[in-house]
């Protein structure tokens, strides 16, 4: 495996790369950060134990030149759902995209502080047949570290027209979970800190744990921390071999609210991995369910 992730341009573009391409005409560039913070009253709805807020204020601040913003809470979430950031019907996320200026021929770059709401967006579009999305390595922050221009002038797409075909399979339910503690051949992946897998801490989503037989890889271990960036190639797939992905058949991946579990359905997919599923409710359905298995340690 090269160290050069750059030869993933199919996932991910680098910052120098984008400041050349900003004035492209078929370019659209989406800002899709989301704030959180721990309920005040978790007891009130369990599974919401996080108060979640757009982070449009900060967009209009400082942006990349050119860039919009996608409101994953209110225009990419399931509103009727009691779960949080639920993936929406056909027709609302269809209905978003246009709003935004997308068509399907169009190249979406997309950035996030931190990365995984930026691969939440990729990963949605991915279920909805969309495949010429890139994630921008290191976001923002690195783009500003590194000195390029930012802006705070609002996005000026022009409407477009977006089609879905639905790829079902790249979200799954609590029942494909309950197959995949029995199947040999999958791999189920916990996304949360280590203390929450273990359930040395956390408890945030409902009883304290992990779903039975799941390796733990941090959403957050497979960046760079002093950038931000995704680690190189190389250290990536050491990082999945460490929890049996060289011979896995199939990932199931989930977390708290199915939000960084897409960072690591990102990864994988980085690495060539095609049979990789996200389960959607995570622990804020599966912790809260006593009638699911849980495991600490």
């Amino acid at each position: 495996m090269t160290n050069d992730i750059s030869n993933y341009p199919e996932f991910l573009v680098e910052t120098k790369w984008l400041e050349q391409h900003l004035d492209d005409s078929n370019l659209r560039i989406f800002e899709c950060t989301v704030n959180n913070k721990m309920n005040p009253d978790p007891e009130s709805n369990k599974t919401k134990p996080f108060i979640f807020e757009n982070d449009r204020a900060n967009y209009n601040n400082k942006h990349i030149p050119g860039a919009g913003y996608i409101d994953i809470l209110s225009d990419l979430s399931d509103m009727s759902s009691d779960l949080p950031m639920m993936r929406p019907s056909e027709q609302q996320f269809a209905d978003a995209m246009g709003k935004y200026g997308v068509s399907n021929d169009n190249l979406i770059v997309l950035y996030s502080t931190p990365g995984q709401w930026s691969s939440r967006v990729w990963w949605m579009l991915r279920s909805f047949g969309f495949d010429n999305a890139v994630i921008l390595n290191g976001g923002l922050p690195k783009w500003v570290a590194e000195g390029r221009a930012v802006s705070h002038q609002p996005c000026i797409y022009s409407p477009g027209t977006f089609t879905v075909t639905s790829r079902d399979e790249a979200f799954v339910d609590k029942d494909a979970v309950l197959a995949a503690i029995e199947d040999e051949g999958a791999v189920l992946i916990n996304a949360l800190p280590a203390m929450m897998h273990t359930g040395e801490g956390g408890g945030v989503f409902g009883r304290k744990g992990h779903i039975p037989g799941s390796m733990n890889v941090p959403f957050g271990m497979l960046h760079d921390p002093d950038t931000d960036a995704y680690h190189p190639i190389d250290k990536l797939k050491e990082i999945f071999d460490g929890v049996g992905a060289d011979i896995a058949d199939r990932f199931v991946l989930y977390c708290g609210a199915g939000i960084g579990s897409t960072n690591a359905a990102f990864a994988l997919s980085m690495l060539g991995y095609e049979n990789v599923t996200v389960y959607d409710a995570s622990l804020s359905e599966w912790g809260n369910d006593d009638s699911l298995p849980m495991s600490v340690g």
